[in-house]
């Protein structure tokens, strides 16, 4: 069964740059079995879609996310990256990453995807 755990500064500054990363046990990137996203939570409020790679690369993002955003996947270590540029101090947020069989655009639910990390917490603050 597919395993993941996300990593990453439990803090960061106003506009600066996250950086996320999704570890993965249990099955490889490269058979292609999965599509792995990102998801997050911002305290009481649902769940937003951030994006998705595709085990060859190819990458699916929300509009609101606008250009800010990258998703990036290291074969080799069984990884993938979430950067998010600019992050706003009014978006501290739980970010989580999913696995899915599917190409599952804009959908947060949780009971669509085969997997999903325990989460990290990211605080916004100076």
């Amino acid at each position: 069964q597919v395993q993941l755990q996300e990593s990453g500064p439990g803090l960061v500054k106003p506009w600066q740059t996250l950086s996320l990363t999704c570890t993965v046990s249990g099955a490889s990137m490269s058979a292609g079995l999965y599509y792995w996203g990102w998801i997050r939570q911002p305290p009481g409020k649902d769940l937003e879609w951030m994006g998705v790679v595709s085990y060859s690369g190819s990458t699916y993002y929300s509009p609101s996310l606008k250009s800010r955003r990258s998703i990036f996947r290291d074969l080799p270590t069984n990884q993938f990256t979430l950067q998010l540029l600019s992050v706003a101090p009014e978006h501290p947020a739980v970010y989580y990453c999913a696995a899915s069989k599917l190409l599952l655009l804009g959908a947060p639910e949780k009971t669509l995807y085969a997997s999903w990390g325990q989460g990290t917490q990211v605080l916004v603050s100076s």
